[in-house]
């Protein structure tokens, strides 16, 4: 059968990758043609756009880029009526994947969801259109069947696929010390730094989180960059720190193994703050846009919480540095606490050990696929 996957960020690319692999294992004779990335690619399916064309964040910047975003829609529904699949499988990324939704049903192709966009946090009203457009939801997070059931829409829960790839990990002190030689990292303590995906966003965020460096010299700071962000991006940002004793490093597609050697993390809002908690690694969350994209997020946003681990368990249990509280000095007392305070270590270790089993089994990339053929069959 013939699969069309839309996915518009690194972390969906992963989601879609793991997909990919079990989709094939059912139906050998899978064809995927694919708006994704590296992973999604190597895979196997065949690339029609790179999520790093497709990154814009922020209400401001939306608008900004909307004549592109409207070419990239009107594209895109081109080029699926033309491919003419068994099934379009939309992953996350609500505001393009809505509209092609729309369009695919009126061309009697199934729609299938697979993690689910955050309209529990904003944009309720999308869950009428998903009524409407979507002939399968299926959802990663707990309490996400809860919030459908409220809008009478049932939805296959299949637990959290980053689970599966996490629990196969040789997290031995052998690995351990091996990945540090493989990556050239010398100190004894590493401090992980997630900057995220979009241009805009690591822009914003990175240079404060560099300037941790000058607080913490004896830590090795090392960058897991998207694998879509060129390596030159971060030439200015990095030349001031080039004499370091223990000078900055860029990683790209081993960030699992980074953050199984990381003594504590410091992440950009997203994805990155469940799989940082899954390796139960210490971590403070951080975030920043545009002034004004902040201001209308903050009017519209319902959820108390924007990291994922905080609102899974429905609690604080990692800072939240948001916005004007973003800052060196802030950023500098909390990640000394993740550094030096064992006690706080410890206690948020053992949340992260309960996040963990709240999200329940793994076999979640397996379960979606079965739905997935189900469906189309």
């Amino acid at each position: 059968m013939k699969y069309y996957i839309i996915a518009g960020e690194a972390s969906g690319d992963l989601h879609g990758f793991n997909l990919m692999k079990q989709i094939k294992k059912k139906d050998p004779k899978a064809e995927f043609r694919i708006w994704g990335g590296d992973l999604m690619e190597a895979e196997g399916g065949d690339l029609v756009k790179h999520y790093r064309d497709l990154a814009f964040m922020g209400f401001v910047e939306v608008i900004a880029n909307l004549k592109t975003i409207l070419s990239n829609i009107k594209f895109c529904k081109s080029d699926i009526a033309q491919y003419q699949p068994d099934a379009v499988i939309l992953i996350d990324y609500p505001g393009f994947n809505l509209r092609i939704a729309e369009f695919v049903k009126s061309l009697g192709i199934k729609v299938i969801y697979y993690i689910s966009p955050q309209i529990w946090a904003w944009k309720q009203n999308r869950v009428h259109k998903i009524k409407k457009v979507v002939d399968r939801m299926i959802t990663i997070l707990p309490f996400e069947k809860d919030f459908y059931a409220g809008f009478d829409l049932d939805v296959d829960y299949v637990g959290h696929p980053l689970l599966d790839a996490i629990d196969k990990r040789d997290i031995s002190e052998e690995r351990n010390k091996k990945i540090k030689e493989e990556l050239d990292l010398t100190a004894k303590d590493i401090v992980l730094i997630l900057p995220g995906s979009r241009k805009q966003e690591v822009s914003a965020i990175l240079p404060t989180m560099l300037k941790q460096k000058e607080h913490f010299p004896d830590y090795q700071f090392v960058i897991a960059a998207a694998p879509g962000l060129e390596d030159s991006f971060f030439d200015p940002f990095l030349e001031p720190y080039k004499n370091e004793t223990y000078p900055f490093k860029i990683v790209k597609r081993r960030t699992y193994d980074l953050m199984q050697i990381s003594k504590a993390a410091i992440v950009t809002s997203g994805t990155a703050t469940l799989e940082t908690a899954l390796f139960k690694v210490p971590e403070v969350v951080c975030y920043k846009g545009s002034y004004f994209s902040y201001q209308i997020a903050k009017r519209v946003i319902k959820v108390k919480y924007i990291s994922l681990v905080n609102l899974i368990m429905d609690q604080p249990l990692v800072k939240e540095l948001i916005q004007n509280e973003f800052n060196e000095d802030l950023l500098k007392m909390e990640l000394g606490k993740l550094l030096q305070d064992e006690n706080y270590r410890t206690d948020m270790i053992a949340s992260f050990e309960e996040l963990i089993k709240k999200l329940g089994g793994g076999g979640a990339s397996e379960k979606a696929a079965d739905i997935i053929l189900s469906e189309i069959q």
